[in-house]
């Protein structure tokens, strides 16, 4: 009998259209003689499977399982593609703990915490090696006064974002103060983050990306990194997801020390935050220093054809078809 699997996707958030471009590309690879696979979309207004047909079934959100011509449909794992709200933050993770249905991503508690830039920073700054960007972290209550608090602590030039966004939405850098007021309204009022703005002294350096994930035997596998570089003032919605603006490099061009000295960090991110399943750590290396900078984390990393995971999964040797039967069957193994 084939593994059920939901493959949810859709959000609360801008990134929604991402996420149905990572999913389509995950449904295309997902190996169709092993898994049984159920294209689940969550937004605002319902629940919903989708069929060849075109009908639609709502899920039953008591114990996420469809009725389908009168048969009772539960899911085996669930596969999250689903970037932003309620996908990536815990919620849905925290939901799916309840009814004890295994899924492929971080876990709720996990999952809540890395949403939050801030909060992620804090607890990985002390890792050897690893190095953050000097920054301040705004809440709703400082809006009024955000200018005056940021001009105090920080250098020209900055990066504002949503401290718990995705897709750098709402983000901007900022190289001369008249430009700091539209920044920060846009951090702020960028939706579905929850009104909370980092703002991040510049780091002059390379930047790269690079995933990790833990196999379905339990070992942390590193891929290889990709290097970024883009024509644009930094690496924006627009680079991220417009063809032609953006040259990416993979595998990365390092040195075998510089190799070894990231996936050591990376793998003690990983450990450190507890997490599960694949994700993606962004980081420079400093020009001046060599010195390797923490960006964020993403733990639901984007899966369409010109993303990073799909590029390092084939630069590693692997197809993705594999790669996602390992994600499927790690999480399978974890419960």
């Amino acid at each position: 009998m084939k593994t059920k699997v939901a493959l949810i996707t859709g959000g609360y958030t801008g990134e929604a259209e991402i996420s149905y471009k990572s999913s389509a590309f995950v449904y295309s690879q997902i190996d169709k003689e092993k898994y049984e696979v159920y294209l689940i979309d969550i937004t605002t207004s319902g629940w919903t499977y989708t069929d060849e047909q075109k009908n639609s079934y709502e899920i039953d959100r008591q114990d996420f399982t469809l009725n389908i011509n009168d048969q009772k449909v539960s899911f085996d794992v669930a596969f999250i593609i689903l970037h932003g709200t309620p996908g990536e933050d815990g919620r849905l993770q925290g939901y799916l703990d309840m009814l004890d249905i295994p899924y492929t991503s971080c876990g709720a508690l996990t999952s809540s915490l890395t949403m939050n830039k801030g909060y992620t920073k804090a607890i990985i700054q002390d890792i050897p090696l690893l190095s953050v960007a000097k920054s301040v972290l705004l809440f709703e209550i400082d809006r009024a006064n955000a200018e005056t608090i940021v001009k105090e602590k920080l250098a020209l030039p900055l990066f504002v974002k949503p401290n718990a966004g995705g897709s750098s939405i709402g983000m901007n850098k900022v190289n001369i103060w008249e430009e700091l007021p539209k920044a920060l309204n846009d951090a702020y009022d960028a939706e579905g983050t929850g009104k909370q703005v980092l703002v991040e002294e510049f780091v002059k350096g390379r930047e790269f990306s690079q995933g990790i994930y833990r196999d379905s035997k339990g070992d942390l596998q590193v891929l290889p990194a990709t290097e970024v570089i883009t024509t644009r003032e930094f690496f924006d919605f627009e680079a991220k997801y417009t063809p032609g603006l953006t040259q990416e490099i993979t595998p990365a061009d390092l040195n075998e020390e510089q190799k070894e000295r990231a996936d050591k960090i990376i793998k003690e991110i990983y450990i450190r935050l507890n997490c599960k399943g694949m994700v993606r750590v962004d980081f420079f290396i400093q020009n001046e220093t060599d010195k390797f900078y923490f960006i964020e984390i993403n733990t639901i990393p984007g899966q369409t054809p010109q993303s990073f995971i799909p590029q390092q999964v084939k630069a590693s040797g692997r197809t993705a078809s594999e790669f996602y039967g390992e994600l499927i069957e790690a999480a399978l193994n974890q419960n």
